[in-house]
């Protein structure tokens, strides 16, 4: 994985197709015990929203390849204080040796891109969330061996989820259906991206019913139906995503052998189900501990440890 020492990901797509698989199998070695690369160096983790699986995998990933983890709390740096991103990202070029960064503007992270040389990484941006789909794809490769052919389908919110699946599908010839109520479809261009990059490997759908979307699927995904800065339309979208519901109904009309998964934390009640989540066809924990080794993977390449 030399390829990837010193480079950014800010999306899902500045990865080829060959380097998800190399680094899924990489991340695979990493889970199995095959293999240990060590490298003493520092993560800096630039949080401005909540984190629990993205903030403790990076860390403990950190931790063991042998580095270092400095949590940045915007509260308690200057950034969060109105210092210039561009001022911040060269500061902490010259101190960290790579940075994690999870916010709301995906331009915001593109700023600290531009002006720091360091690797930047992309934690979760209103945008994309790449990281979380490396993690994805490494349980969906675990259930089924591979990626291309499988039928994936994502039912909610058109989200940063559904537009780093529907990148990330486009890219590993993975069919991708995404099924939202009208008014909260992912984006035209994120869509249009991902279709030129499928190609004839795979397929991209964009539907309103969840029913044809999950049916004949290997895997169905879904994520909370009011994203982090959401919280006031919390109540108001509930009546529309009900029909989007990830449930034992709509799991039926999926293939028998279908996983399910959610990228966390979850609603009972809402997207979910509280049978579903815990039933025998849910990989949602294996899913979480997946960011843990795919993110290892990544660290371990950017720094070419």
């Amino acid at each position: 994985m030399k390829q990837l020492k010193g480079k950014d990901l800010l999306s899902i797509a500045d990865l080829t197709s060959q380097e998800i698989q190399e680094l899924l199998d990489f991340a695979q070695q990493l889970k199995a015990g095959e293999i240990a690369p060590k490298c003493d160096r520092v993560l800096g983790l630039l949080f401005y929203k909540a984190s629990t699986r993205t903030r403790v995998s990076f860390s403990v990933a950190m931790y063991q390849l042998g580095g270092q983890v400095i949590d940045l709390n915007p509260k308690q740096t200057q950034v969060g204080r109105g210092e210039p991103i561009e001022d911040t990202a060269r500061v902490l070029d010259r101190y960290l040796d790579v940075l994690a960064i999870r916010t709301f503007a995906h331009q915001d992270l593109e700023t600290f891109a531009q002006y720091a040389d360091i690797p930047i990484i992309n934690a979760l941006t209103d945008l994309e969330h790449p990281c979380q789909i490396l993690a994805d794809f490494l349980t969906v490769k675990e259930n089924f061996g591979s990626l291309a052919g499988i039928t994936l389908t994502y039912v909610g919110d058109g989200n940063n989820m559904a537009h780093s699946l529907l990148l990330g599908g486009a890219l590993t010839g993975m069919n991708i259906r995404i099924a939202s109520p009208q008014d909260y479809l992912p984006s035209p261009e994120i869509v249009a991206q991902a279709k030129q990059l499928a190609g004839d490997n795979s397929e991209i759908t964009i539907t309103n019913d969840p029913i044809a979307a999950v049916e004949n699927a290997q895997v169905i995904y879904t994520d909370v139906w009011a994203s982090m800065g959401q919280e006031d339309s919390a109540d108001s979208r509930i009546p529309i995503f009900q029909p989007y519901q990830v449930n034992d109904a709509l799991v039926s009309h999926c293939d028998r052998d279908a996983i399910v998964l959610h990228c966390l934390p979850a609603h009972r009640g809402e997207e979910i189900t509280a049978s579903v989540i815990e039933g025998q066809q849910s990989r949602v924990w294996d899913q979480a501990e997946n960011r843990m080794h795919a993110q290892k993977a990544l660290l371990a390449s950017v720094l070419d440890a």
